[in-house]
């Protein structure tokens, strides 16, 4: 499964991890994704993987229980 935002398409990033003496080894930033259940246009209820950022924002409408 891919480690992409359903909402924003926020997805991997590469970068370096840097130890003390400045040793560089590459690594990847993946997003804060969640799994959380929302209502779809057609008023079914779907799980979809969004990012901590895009729910925060208010951008998801989370499903009543």
């Amino acid at each position: 499964m891919a480690a992409r935002c359903a909402v924003c398409g926020k997805g991997p990033q590469t970068g370096f991890s840097v130890s003390h003496s400045h040793i560089r080894n590459k690594r990847r930033f993946l997003p804060n994704l969640q799994t959380v259940r929302t209502n779809a246009a057609d008023g079914t209820t779907v799980k979809v993987r969004v990012c901590t950022s895009c729910m925060k924002a208010g951008k998801i409408q989370r499903a009543k229980a």
